[in-house]
């Protein structure tokens, strides 16, 4: 724990999971083709409810109806890319909150274009690797293909870049997981277990779990936090129940049915991030 003082806490996320639980939160998902079943079966079982609307013309009807909209550009098809650019326009005129997953930006000409337009479209929340937040950042070229060669932490400075440039929560997921505002909040996630890099859709399942907190708060960073927490503790609880990640898939699936507001705010470990000016003054 840094000594600053820690703006959300871990009771916090766990009143958003009993939100969310509560509230079960309609989620336009246009995702990719790869997690499309997993990324469903991830939010039925967290209590939100999954709608898979991605055609041109459905995207942009359904839009304002959802309680929040996931953007996954895993798979982009033509189709799909006209599909997500109207959902993007339709949510931010509705004011449906929506998370921008820009999977694998960076070497891929057609993504990056695609990714560089929708966050210019009002994503509350923007959630990638380390690579793909620096690539869509302009401050890298992206990793080896959906997998990140950078680290977090060295994805700081872009993170809070385009934070500040799109205005959205900006969240990377790693073996420490950041979040980031355009006020310069941060928030550092220390949950987790590796199976969630073995298993198809463990990151892309993520982003429509943001979708779904964000669905229950306006606060978009905590939102994320949150989201990032819950996935994270189910995640370390069902890695104590598999025997490797065909059984993890499973497990997390059994978890985030189970895992308890009080379970989340019991092993939840947040961290302060200072704000970059203090950082470079050495405040910390």
């Amino acid at each position: 724990m840094s000594r600053m003082a820690i703006r959300y806490t871990p009771e916090d996320c766990a009143h958003l999971l009993s939100a969310v639980r509560t509230q079960q939160p309609l989620i336009q998902c246009l995702t990719n083709a790869v997690v499309t079943n997993f990324t469903a079966n991830v939010l039925l079982a967290l209590g939100a409810a999954p709608a898979m609307v991605d055609i041109p013309g459905e995207a942009a009807e359904f839009a304002p109806v959802a309680s929040g909209v996931l953007v996954n550009l895993g798979t982009p098809t033509q189709s799909q890319r006209a599909a997500m650019v109207e959902a993007a326009e339709a949510a931010r005129a509705a004011g449906t909150p929506w998370v921008l997953d820009p999977v694998a930006v960076g070497a891929l000409s057609v993504r990056t274009a695609a990714a560089r337009t929708l966050a210019d479209l009002g994503p509350a929340i923007i959630r990638g690797n380390a690579s793909e937040i620096m690539a869509l950042a302009g401050a890298g070229t992206g990793g080896r293909g959906v997998d990140s060669t950078d680290t977090p932490a060295a994805a700081e400075a872009a993170a809070r870049s385009l934070a500040t440039a799109t205005g959205a929560a900006v969240a990377v997921s790693g073996a420490r997981d950041l979040v980031f505002g355009a006020d310069g909040t941060g928030v550092g996630i220390a949950n987790g277990h590796v199976l969630l890099t073995r298993v198809t859709g463990g990151g892309c399942a993520l982003g429509a779990v943001m979708a779904a907190f964000l669905a229950v708060t306006p606060d978009a960073v905590l939102a994320a936090a949150a989201a990032t927490g819950t996935y994270t503790v189910a995640a370390e609880r069902a890695a104590r129940l598999a025997s490797g990640p065909g059984s993890f898939a499973v497990a997390l699936l059994d978890e985030l049915a189970a895992v308890a507001p009080g379970d989340v705010a019991a092993a939840l470990r947040l961290q302060a991030l200072a704000p970059a000016a203090l950082q470079q003054q050495g405040a910390l």
